[in-house]
């Protein structure tokens, strides 16, 4: 199960791993979560229509204790789909000043006062879902980054790069840089060498993108270690370290019914072998989330 799917009822998403693991390498100083999703109880924070999904009855005490045990100092957090608006993202930005930063969800109709407001607490971009089909699609988002471009934020892309075998020409004049979620979703039976996975690369090489390494697990034919995922990760990190950050995708929620949930330590663990260069590894989790997301530099 994963973000592809619709529920005629919704599914109750099991809670993350709290058991917690320490990372086996050493975590730079104000390292960054570039991914995560924080739920907060419908009661306080309306749910847009019927959800497909339920969340787990964790919220962002649960992820400010996550970070603390594998070493990340600060975070983005991406509006989860299911809610009405973006007020929980706002409101867990305010509570802890400086320490977040935000992608949005938004519509065409949202007005520039919102959009102002958004970019003053925090936000950085906004979010398209190439892959469910919900919310803001391709042509939706091109005029919308139109709009955004003067304030420096990115458009977010989650979609599965073999169905963009020519992404890097597809988004060569989209009007802001893009990240591109969970290194494309590659197709582990293809390899690193696939067409939309090379189209990858090559968009961030020329500069316009960035590309998340994280949610290895939702694409990974290997459920507990991930390792089919690691010829992926070397590939992005050998010919685009610099276009690179790194997320949890905490707290995993649409996972196949059954399967082993992640441990966040664990997926940390991943960059270790993606790459064993401290500097790099910096540039991953410190450097270049910094840049894209406008935080402060350590």
């Amino acid at each position: 199960m994963d973000e592809t799917l619709d529920f005629a009822a919704p599914f109750q998403c099991p809670m993350p791993d709290l058991n917690t693991s320490r990372p086996n390498f050493k975590i730079p100083a104000g390292a960054i979560d570039t991914h995560c999703h924080i739920y907060e109880p419908p009661e306080i924070y309306p749910y847009e229509g019927k959800p497909w999904y339920l969340p787990p009855a964790i919220g962002l005490d649960g992820y400010i204790r996550m970070m603390s045990a594998i070493g990340v100092e600060r975070g983005v957090f991406v509006h989860a789909a299911i809610f009405k608006d973006n007020a929980v993202i706002m409101d867990a930005m305010s509570a802890y000043p400086g320490k977040f930063r935000a992608v949005a969800a938004i519509s065409e109709s949202i007005s520039d006062a919102e959009l102002e407001r958004l970019n003053t607490a925090g936000v950085r971009g906004f979010r398209a879902n190439l892959v469910s089909g919900k919310g803001v699609q391709f042509d939706a988002a091109r005029r919308i980054a139109s709009r955004v471009k003067d304030l420096g934020w990115h458009t977010e892309f989650l979609i599965d790069a073999e169905a963009f075998p020519r992404m890097d020409e597809t988004l060569a004049d989209f009007p802001t840089e893009v990240v591109i979620d969970h290194m494309g979703r590659p197709l582990v039976g293809l390899g690193p060498h696939a067409p939309g996975f090379q189209s990858l690369i090559r968009l961030l090489k020329a500069g316009r993108a960035w590309s998340k390494l994280s949610a290895p697990y939702r694409t990974s034919k290997d459920p507990k270690r991930y390792l089919d995922m690691i010829p992926f990760g070397q590939a992005l990190v050998l010919e685009a370290p610099d276009r690179l950050v790194w997320g949890t995708d905490w707290p995993h929620v649409n996972m196949e019914p059954g399967a082993p949930m992640p441990n966040d330590g664990h997926l940390l663990d991943l960059l270790s072998m993606y790459t064993d260069s401290p500097e790099i590894q910096k540039k991953i989790l410190v450097t270049n989330p910094e840049k894209l997301y406008g935080f402060s530099s350590t």
